[in-house]
């Protein structure tokens, strides 16, 4: 099951996406109940495309809250075609999802 939940709804041409993330996103600097400093682990990178249509990149760092969600519109697209939601995180982990555009 992948980690990101997205929704794309195109209208009047232009298409907007939601999209949850589910991620940690430790900044490094927090410590558990031993005192012990817990290891940063964050998204670094998202990425949609359409196709073989860049559509967007973000580039995030530590300071992006746990379980981020994101909204960003694009136009261009047609009903029924599938957007491709990316992240890629700072240990190298990874996930995607592919909606239909509705």
């Amino acid at each position: 099951m992948s980690s990101i939940r997205v929704r794309a709804q195109l209208r009047d041409g232009v298409t907007n996406v939601r999209a949850l993330i589910s991620h940690p996103m430790e900044t490094g600097q927090r410590r558990d109940n031993s005192g012990n400093v817990v290891e940063a682990h964050y998204i670094t990178e998202v990425v949609a495309e359409m196709g073989s249509r860049h559509i967007m990149t973000a580039n995030w760092g530590p300071a992006i809250s746990r379980n981020p969600y994101l909204s960003f519109e694009f136009e261009g697209a047609n009903t029924g075609e599938t957007l491709k939601l990316s992240w890629v995180d700072n240990k190298g982990e990874q996930d995607s999802t592919e909606v239909r555009i509705g």
